[in-house]
């Protein structure tokens, strides 16, 4: 699994804050560890989403750190090619234009929610900008190719990639052998794969925490309180003008302005959008059920959790070594 493959979800409300803050933030939900709804947290009024924090947040990498990671298993699989007299260098990525502003983490989790950016960009996700290049790949001989896919160039197949982990692929055969040296399973590409992510067999799943935070969002969007408060922003997008949609997720395509996501409709609509969701605070409500489901989750499964953790940083050791 290359980096390029791993390569991204998410006016002022003075009139119903009082009745959404003590119907829909109080402990309205079942308690219980594993069954009902939890209770709700302290309920920020209008949250910015970059303000937020999750609970899985510590488990998950920022847009920095995955850089650094995709730059770790580009030497890696660098290392493998040289072992075999390939070079590999990893392609070069366009210029970012200098120092970013700090990453919002959350920012597309409950649809657009920013008045000015509505306002700008309408549904446009790149805020206006064109799209940067692909980074050009670097042209291999067959010989290359084949050591670094692990599989011959005229071979149609899907290829095998061998172990899930460096360790057992440490006795694996490939079948397959370039200059007098066996090719590792799948590949120098999966290798440094394996290297970084699974070097024993113990290595917990890389999309595991992906997995607890996607069962926290789905179970999240039926609590009966996000059920509530989504109900009350479709009524508000009805009323101007913008029926028929049920959920933040399905606007664009229900009012079909996929076509021109930036133009003067799009944006009218997304103005509208962001409005509502304001006066009913849907983010503050929807915010805090997703964080009391992934305490939910990370509670239960603590000692997986605590396992990842400890690979995790092992990662980052590793990745700090090679740079």
């Amino acid at each position: 699994m290359p980096p390029t493959q791993r390569r991204r979800f998410a006016a002022a409300a003075a009139l119903l804050a009082a009745t959404l803050l003590s119907g829909c933030a109080g402990s309205g939900g079942k308690t219980g560890k594993s069954g009902g709804e939890p209770a709700l947290g302290p309920v920020s009024m209008n949250p910015a989403t970059i303000s937020l924090s999750f609970p899985m947040d510590a488990y998950m990498d920022t847009d920095g750190e995955r850089g650094r990671m995709d730059a770790a298993q580009y030497r890696l699989t660098a290392q493998c090619m040289a072992r075999y007299g390939f070079p590999y260098e990893q392609p070069a990525k366009p210029a970012t234009g200098g120092a970013t502003s700090k990453e919002d983490r959350h920012q597309n989790m409950f649809g657009i929610n920013d008045p000015a950016y509505a306002a700008a960009y309408g549904y446009s996700l790149d805020s206006g900008r064109a799209r940067p290049p692909r980074p050009t790949q670097p042209q291999l001989s067959d010989s290359a190719s084949t050591v670094l896919h692990g599989q011959r160039p005229d071979d149609k197949g899907q290829g095998n990639p061998g172990p899930m982990s460096d360790e057992e692929a440490q006795v694996a055969d490939s079948g397959i052998t370039v200059g007098g040296q066996k090719v590792p399973a799948g590949g120098c590409q999966r290798e440094g794969y394996r290297k970084l992510y699974t070097p024993t067999k113990d290595s917990v799943d890389l999309l595991f925490t992906f997995g607890l935070a996607s069962e926290a969002h789905t179970r999240a969007q039926e609590d009966s309180r996000v059920v509530d408060v989504l109900a009350k922003w479709s009524g508000c997008m009805a009323k101007a003008g913008y029926g028929g949609v049920k959920s933040p997720y399905e606007v664009v395509q229900t009012l079909g302005i996929g076509d021109d996501p930036a133009g003067p409709k799009a944006i009218a609509v997304a103005t509208a959008d962001v409005a509502c969701k304001r006066e009913v605070n849907l983010v503050g409500i929807w915010a805090a059920a997703e964080k009391a489901y992934q305490e939910r989750l990370v509670e239960e499964h603590a000692e997986t959790l605590a396992l990842y953790k400890k690979q995790r940083d092992a990662r980052f050791k590793l990745a700090a070594s090679l740079a």
